[in-house]
């Protein structure tokens, strides 16, 4: 820094001359110039006075001991910073002594749109029903398409999971004819069309590369009993002359075993019936549905079937209860092990196909084969 940014005014006091002579010659007044001081001796540079950062006197306050106190960015070199204090806490903690809100119960939710499972479950009964009682062979249609569907979901699912390819195919075209051989000639059609579609499924997976033939193959057989193969006992209980209330026995007797499971469980449910399989369960719920079941049953073999008893439907109703417990619980096992909720998308509120079939598949050879013990297969 030179010396003219730091040079005394023209009109400075007697203490100017320490500084050299200004342009105008001497000063009046100021000290005799010397060699030590003439100009053309005079340092042209001198170093910068040291201004202290704290005052004489201390502390950045005011003081009443003499003139007001220059300070700010004149005698320093840094910008001015502004005095900080501690910021408050954002979230102070609450006084011990104030009242603490309690908190809102919550309520129980059943975990799905009910307005939608209602109306699905309205409209899949009407065309069940509708078909079952005007044409016999258009309720097998029905359930034939309900066997297509389900084995599309089951496979679809199994491949998007564990890369495990089930052939559609002949799964598809087997499982439909097996429905029909079941109506059309009973228990040894439908063992028939079982093992030509399990052999089927063998042949044509034989088309594609070896690797995962096995695992491919067998749950190709496993799809072809456990959907199509369950499903003809449905159609065999229609070859009876009361073929039509037997169906429909059987139809509200699952439906009913569900309802209560549902209804109590979801009122009363406290004790977890297989939470490592399906944790909404209860052992709650399962006495309802058993209660449920029992008394539809009754009425049911009363009213609805020939030459049946009120006791005997309390056994099918006991029965059916166990059955459709058990056939929920085994697909529940099938989607945890898959990593899913529910096996499609296609029935709102409902989840897919094989999420409606899950008790209605295992109940059915069940309820025909007591039908056929209590009152015959006529």
């Amino acid at each position: 820094m030179n010396d003219s940014s730091w040079g005394a005014p023209p009109h400075a006091g007697p203490s100017a001359g320490y500084w050299g002579p200004s342009d105008q010659g001497p000063v009046q007044g100021a000290a005799p110039a010397g060699p030590a001081y003439d100009a053309p001796q005079a340092q042209h540079t001198r170093p910068m006075p040291i201004v202290p950062d704290v005052p004489a006197y201390g502390g950045d306050q005011d003081d009443d001991r003499g003139a007001a106190r220059l300070s700010g960015p004149l005698f320093r070199d840094e910008t001015p910073q502004a005095r900080t204090y501690p910021a408050a806490p954002q979230n102070p903690e609450p006084m011990h002594d104030a009242p603490q809100p309690a908190p809102r119960p919550q309520k129980k939710s059943a975990g799905r749109d009910l307005g939608a499972a209602i109306g699905v479950g309205v409209g899949l009964g009407a065309v069940i029903v509708a078909s079952l009682f005007v044409v016999k062979a258009v309720f097998v249609g029905v359930v034939a398409v309900a066997v297509v569907v389900g084995l599309w979901e089951l496979t679809k699912r199994l491949e998007e999971r564990k890369a495990i390819k089930a052939p559609l195919v002949p799964l598809a075209l087997g499982g439909a004819a097996m429905v029909v051989a079941g109506y059309v000639r009973g228990a040894e059609g439908a063992w028939v069309a079982m093992a030509l579609t399990a052999l089927a499924v063998l042949v044509w997976r034989m088309t594609e590369p070896p690797e995962g033939y096995l695992k491919d193959v067998t749950a190709g057989v496993f799809a072809a009993f456990y959907v199509p193969f369950l499903a003809t006992f449905v159609a065999m209980m229609l070859t009876a002359d009361d073929g039509a209330w037997r169906v429909l026995t059987f139809l509200l007797l699952t439906v009913v075993s569900d309802t209560g499971a549902y209804a109590v469980g979801w009122r009363f449910g406290k004790h977890k019936l297989a939470p490592r399989i399906s944790p909404g369960k209860t052992r709650e719920g399962l006495l309802g549905a058993v209660s449920f079941a029992m008394v539809a049953g009754a009425l049911c073999m009363q009213f609805l079937i020939d030459d049946g008893t009120w006791w005997q439907g309390l056994l099918l109703g006991l029965a059916v209860a166990a059955s459709a417990t058990l056939g929920d619980l085994g697909e529940s096992m099938i989607k945890r092990d898959l990593g899913i909720k529910d096996m499609g998308t296609l029935l709102p509120g409902h989840g897919g196909i094989m999420d409606r079939l899950d008790s209605l598949l295992p109940t059915a050879p069940v309820v025909w084969l007591l039908l056929v013990l209590f009152v015959g297969s006529g």
